[in-house]
């Protein structure tokens, strides 16, 4: 099978939270892992919720303790764990502290893996983040998490940068996670500067495009209507684009968001970089919602997700989807391609 055991293609995949269908699509994958081409994965978790998952959905997948030096080798026979004992029974479907701290462990070690280069990118399975503050976790989500663990392994300041790359849409949230109200104010030129950088950077180095084109939407309806609905586009926007372009980044805007996104409007970028999250998510999900992925711009390591949450209800029952998670390993494998032939 032609791509299974490559080393230089290993993937790190953590549990999530292993209550939710993480446990469940990881497994999916694998018995896909012909049909799909999928490159090897290492599971990160707890091996024992793993098989007594497996037996609960009907699934017949071997599982095999590894190292990642060994995993790319076992993964044609067998599913290879790197065990994260949660060391606590736990009730599918709902979180339980002690497996938030073996969602945090598995995050660690995957981060640890990939920083080291004994895996060539990270996909991360959901967590709840509701449970992993019961737990003491101090961060906004899972991606600041991520960057924390980076800048204090190498001492670099990391900026991570959110970015929804499906099949007919990238889109990167310049504001994410704040309320609308907000959003306004927490817009500056040189924020809006940063995220396109690191973007236009990592779609150099990563998504392997050597000029990309990047639609910069406003903020305000009809883009501020030269000043008329609002000032932001061009006192905030406008002079972020000017100073873009003046370092050669192909940025172009501020572009009306109720027209960026039909399909004559989306040939002509590679990116659409937007000023709040609903303005970038609602139409990456709606036009990719079962195969669109999160990729994290700007970290020393690739890493990918699902584009969905932990889906507690799901777990166990054998109606999971495993799209999104096949689509974020794909796009893993590839990033890693493009970053082992690009600098």
């Amino acid at each position: 099978m032609s791509g299974i055991a490559r080393q230089d293609q290993l993937l790190a995949l953590t549990q999530g939270d292993p209550a939710g269908i993480g446990p469940d699509i990881a497994l999916s994958a694998w018995l896909k892992r012909r049909e799909q081409t999928l490159s090897p994965f290492l599971y990160l978790g707890d091996p024992d919720i793993l098989s007594q998952r497996a037996r609960m959905l009907g699934l017949e997948v071997p599982l095999r303790e590894s190292e990642p030096e060994t995993a790319a080798s076992l993964f044609e026979m067998a599913l290879p764990v790197l065990p994260v004992p949660v060391g606590s029974e736990i009730e599918v479907g709902r979180g339980h502290i002690a497996g938030a701290r073996s969602t945090i462990g598995a995050i660690e070690t995957a981060v640890a893996l990939a920083l080291d280069g004994r895996v060539a990118a990270l996909v991360t399975n959901p967590i709840a983040k509701s449970v992993l503050y019961e737990a003491g976790f101090g961060f906004p989500g899972h991606t600041e998490f991520l960057a924390d663990l980076a800048e204090k392994a190498t001492g670099l300041s990391t900026r991570p940068v959110m970015m929804l790359a499906g099949p007919k849409l990238r889109a990167i949230p310049v504001t994410i996670h704040i309320p609308l109200k907000d959003v306004a104010a927490s817009l500056t030129t040189p924020l809006i500067v940063e995220t396109c950088r690191i973007a236009a950077h990592d779609l150099r180095s990563r998504f392997g495009l050597d000029h990309p084109r990047l639609a910069v939407a406003g903020l305000n309806p009809h883009a501020g209507e030269d000043g008329t609905i609002g000032q932001e586009d061009l006192d905030v926007i406008e002079p972020a684009i000017a100073e873009l372009r003046a370092e050669g980044i192909n940025a172009f805007g501020p572009l009306p968001a109720d027209t960026m996104f039909h399909d004559e409007a989306r040939s002509r970028y590679d990116v659409a970089v937007c000023m709040y999250h609903d303005q970038a998510l609602i139409p990456a999900k709606a036009l990719g919602f079962d195969d669109s992925v999160n990729v994290t711009l700007g970290l020393p390591f690739i890493r990918t997700s699902p584009d969905h949450g932990t889906a507690f209800s799901l777990a166990g029952t054998g109606l999971a989807r495993d799209t999104s998670l096949i689509a974020a390993l794909k796009l893993a494998a590839e990033l890693a391609e493009h970053a082992g032939r690009v600098d």
